[in-house]
């Protein structure tokens, strides 16, 4: 055959069948924008019209109560009792169709629905609004400070380049170019924060910078500026704005109860009022949204502890609780309601959408660069070495890559970046120690021999081999102090291993230490992530973005193998489906049965409390 005929046959080999261009897939990743947009729009009308049932009631009792209050000093006219006992009535004519099936008037139907929603639902936009305009004011500073961000260093050849590199993608992008700031962190990631391209801020990792080369870099950054030009810091930012609404409704309910939510509260209204200070307000700001996200769980707080079963029982204690039972119970309801709807509705909902600004963010990314291998090898390169950055927890789903990955070893062996510096460190301790020179290892087998040799004859008591143990730690705490902390002293290990009991209690402290550090990095992360109500990552798996950065034309290494486990996943799914059908109905009906149960309590509650005040003005 002739090298014509052989030409085309060549190239389709090494071609991706379902090759695509970058402008395709971003009209395909906007087109499912608008279409989870919609679902997450529907997520929140369905989550709202319980929590409206059940706040509305609350609204009519306060209310009802300052009027009655105030009728006992300046008395109120008749008509505006009738106008208020009208309004009951299309509410109980709503209730009757909810609850007992009775046939009503479509009108009086449609009136009796707004009685019952509209002003849950506008304390509820109220809130929202409120939140917004807050967090807005207050920008990106408290983020910042949490962050321990800083300058670029000027005398760092390295971090000016970077900068360089955001200007270069900003110009490319037509936006105005971002500060750039940067955290002295173990992990390798960025992240771009801020509400609007105006007051935008690239936060990266000091160890990014020495890890990705120029092209890995640039696809890097790319992908975040391509981010803030998407609009995805707004998307963000009123995603964020919903779950701290959430939380903020808890803590006005619960407010009247606790000292911690009115405290919370208070921060609220001196955030708002105390824009002057801005770096102090942004950071205050920060600490608000924090408690406000953590509320949406069922933790316990100010309400469950006025209602403590253990605690010591009173007769004016009993008295209490009984009188205030509807409002514990109500307070239960939101909760309940808010916890299942986020977990299965609201979350998965918003974690799916920003998958998409993700592969979004992805494909303008190659289309600043015009160099997919860039991304695609910055992407590798984080997923093994992307670890915790210390206060960031809060906006995990901002970062290039999930910085919830542990960065020290795990218990299935150090990942390839670390294999390298380990390599490194004990090539670099050859003449750190002043020892005869030897070949530079040249993979991490060999130094893990050599190493296991050395310490073989340091618990022989040889000085040498000790000396070299030293040095290689001394090489790892300048090369990656995170993985350094997670080694315990050479020096410990020998003394130990010859009885010293000072030794061995050092050794115990460290061991209780490392899992206890890492539980406390997780239940912090688990209790401030919006992330964390979402059974769905944020995050798309690497492998994903890689096969479509494959489509545009980068060269990956990707595992050709078909596995199997999609069969058992599939299996599984079909067995457990049913089961997970059946829970969410009866969590639909227990949440049903409580919305009907705390407005049942709420209006008997309402009434005597309206009759008592009743009887006190005739008096």
């Amino acid at each position: 055959m002739s090298e014509a005929t052989h030409s085309p046959a060549t190239q389709q080999r090494f071609l991706p069948r379902d090759r695509e261009s970058f402008l395709d897939a971003q009209r395909c990743n906007r087109r499912a924008t608008w279409r989870l947009s919609a679902l997450c729009v529907l997520a929140v009308v369905v989550m709202g019209i319980p929590l409206a049932l059940i706040v509305t009631p609350l609204i009519y009792a306060v209310a009802l109560i300052v009027a009655d209050i105030i009728n006992i000093f300046s008395p109120i006219p008749p008509a505006l009792w009738a106008q208020a006992e009208q309004v009951a009535r299309f509410g109980f004519v709503a209730i009757g169709w909810l609850t007992q099936h009775r046939s009503a008037d479509p009108q009086a139907l449609a009136l009796g629905a707004a009685v019952l929603l509209l002003p849950g639902i506008a304390l509820s936009l109220f809130l929202w609004l409120a939140m917004s305009v807050l967090f807005e004011r207050s920008g990106v500073g408290g983020a910042l400070v949490a962050l321990n961000a800083r300058e670029p260093n000027q005398d760092d050849l390295k971090e000016l380049q970077l900068a360089d590199v955001i200007q270069e993608m900003a110009i490319a992008a037509g936006l105005p170019a971002p500060r750039v700031m940067l955290v002295d962190a173990p992990g390798a990631n960025a992240a771009a924060i801020g509400t609007s391209p105006e007051d935008a801020r690239i936060v990266v990792s000091r160890r990014l910078v020495d890890d990705l080369s120029r092209d890995e870099l640039e696809g890097a950054l790319a992908h975040l500026i391509a981010s803030i030009g998407n609009g995805d810091l707004r998307i963000a930012f009123r995603v964020m704005a919903v779950f701290e609404t959430c939380g903020l409704l808890v803590t006005v309910i619960n407010s009247p109860f606790g000292s911690q939510s009115r405290r919370t509260l208070w921060r609220i209204v001196r955030c708002g009022l105390g824009g002057a200070a801005k770096d102090g307000g942004a950071q205050e700001a920060a600490a608000v949204a924090d408690l406000l996200t953590r509320n949406v769980s069922l933790d316990t707080d100010d309400i469950d502890r006025l209602f403590d079963t253990t605690a010591k029982k009173s007769m004016f204690r009993s008295i209490r609780n009984f009188l205030f039972f509807p409002i514990f119970f109500t307070n239960f309801a939101i909760k309940l309601s808010l916890w299942l709807f986020s977990l299965a509705v609201l979350g998965p909902s918003v974690a799916l959408l920003w998958r998409t600004r993700q592969y979004l963010a992805d494909a303008s990314a190659v289309q600043l660069t015009r160099n997919p291998d860039g991304l695609a090898g910055a992407l590798q390169k984080l997923n093994e070495d992307a670890g915790s950055i210390p206060g960031g927890d809060w906006a995990s789903y901002l970062f290039i890559v999930n910085p919830g990955r542990a960065d020290r070893m795990s218990s299935a062996g150090p990942s390839a970046r670390q294999k390298e510096i380990l390599a490194k460190a004990w090539a670099a301790s050859t003449h750190a120690a002043g020892t005869t020179p030897q070949p530079v290892p040249g993979d991490f087998s060999t130094a893990l021999n050599e190493f296991t040799a050395k310490q073989r004859a340091a618990f022989a008591g040889d000085s040498q081999a000790m000396a070299r143990l030293h040095a290689a730690a001394k090489e790892l705490g300048t090369l990656d102090p995170s993985l350094a902390s997670s080694i315990p002293d050479p020096a410990d290990l020998v003394a130990a291993r010859q009885g010293d009991r000072a030794a061995i209690a050092r050794l115990m402290a460290f061991h209780r230490a490392q899992p206890e550090s890492r539980s406390q990095d997780q239940r912090t992360a688990q209790s401030s992530d919006i992330s964390s109500v979402s059974p769905v990552s944020f995050h798309p798996p690497i492998k994903r973005r890689l096969k479509r950065l494959e489509r545009m034309g980068a060269h990956v290494n990707l595992d050709s193998r078909k596995s199997k486990v999609w069969i058992f996943v599939f299996v599984l799914s079909l067995i457990l489906a049913p089961l997970f059908v059946a829970l969410i109905v009866l969590f639909l009906l227990l949440i049903a049965m409580m919305t009907m149960a705390s407005l049942t309590f709420v209006v008997i509650w309402l009434a005597v409390i309206h009759k008592i005040f009743a009887l006190v003005a005739h008096h």
